[in-house]
């Protein structure tokens, strides 16, 4: 595992890097306001085997219904609390996707959230994750403002810190949702603001990743590894700016939706696991 030493360290390093490039080549809005967050306020390294830490992790249970079934993205599974789908083991955090009839569905998984647990504005919030492969798998490292109760989804605000497809394994993308830009036609007048992240001569699968933002109240950049790939500010939002108050993390492996473009097919193979290593907070 990465040591903190080793995160500042790398993160001075891309700073540095990052002039390099403005000098050498000037630097797009998108690079100009850069941040560091390097006093740990919460963490979670994994290293108790069994359920997850009930003082910081809690559970969504069930398919979304009645309100939102499918989640409100026609998603597929169930999403239970069982050590089949969610479990600590070996210094790990490893949710897992069975095919499998369960609650009327056909496919069972787990959504992790810190809701009424953990909630915070700014900082650095980041995860160290190897992700799964397939057609229809679709994990997920993301936040929601922690009034969702009293202002429904976009109106709260949404952080997507690491959204993937499992049928592209080398790309990831970091969003913003929020009122009038989330992506959905029926609500929003506007796309959601997103980034798409590729790496080159590797895939997600394979190995580990750090996927971060770095959230103050001028900005959200979007990270991985370490890499600077998109940064957000209030003057790129075609609605109002909704990222300055408190927001809870989630972590899920969602199957088939939308976003993936339907279910899995025949090529993708059961079970899919989503392997956290850490999930730390700056600020």
């Amino acid at each position: 595992m990465k040591t903190m030493k080793m995160n500042n360290i790398m993160k001075i390093v891309s700073c540095l890097l990052l002039i390099l490039v403005c000098f050498s080549s000037g630097c797009s809005d998108d690079e100009q306001i850069v941040a560091s967050a390097d006093n740990l306020i919460m963490q979670d390294e994994f290293n108790v085997d069994g359920a997850p830490n009930s003082e910081i992790w809690g559970f969504d249970i069930g398919n979304g219904c009645p309100n939102l079934c499918g989640w409100g993205n026609n998603e597929l599974q169930y999403y239970t609390d069982r050590p089949e789908n969610v479990v600590v083991n070996n210094g790990f955090l490893i949710i897992t996707a069975q095919e499998e009839s369960f609650g009327g569905a056909s496919y069972t998984s787990a959504r992790l959230t810190t809701k009424g647990k953990f909630e915070q504005a700014y900082g650095r919030f980041e995860a160290r994750m190897r992700l799964p492969y397939g057609q229809g798998i679709w994990p997920a490292f993301w936040m929601l403002g922690a009034d969702i109760n009293t202002s429904p989804w976009p109106d709260a605000g949404e952080i997507d810190i690491m959204e993937y497809r499992g049928q592209e394994p080398t790309k990831t993308l970091g969003s913003l949702h929020g009122p009038g830009y989330c992506g959905d036609e029926e609500i929003c007048d506007e796309p959601n603001l997103t980034k798409t992240y590729e790496l080159r001569n590797d895939r997600f699968d394979t190995g580990f990743h750090v996927f971060g933002i770095e959230w103050g109240p001028e900005a959200i950049n979007f990270y991985v590894d370490d890499v600077l790939f998109r940064q957000f500010t209030p003057a790129d939002a075609p609605g109002p700016w909704v990222f300055n108050k408190p927001f809870y993390m989630l972590l899920n492996l969602a199957v088939g939706g939308s976003f993936v473009g339907g279910p899995p097919n025949s090529e993708t193979v059961f079970p899919q696991t989503l392997l956290v290593d850490y999930v730390r907070v700056y600020n």
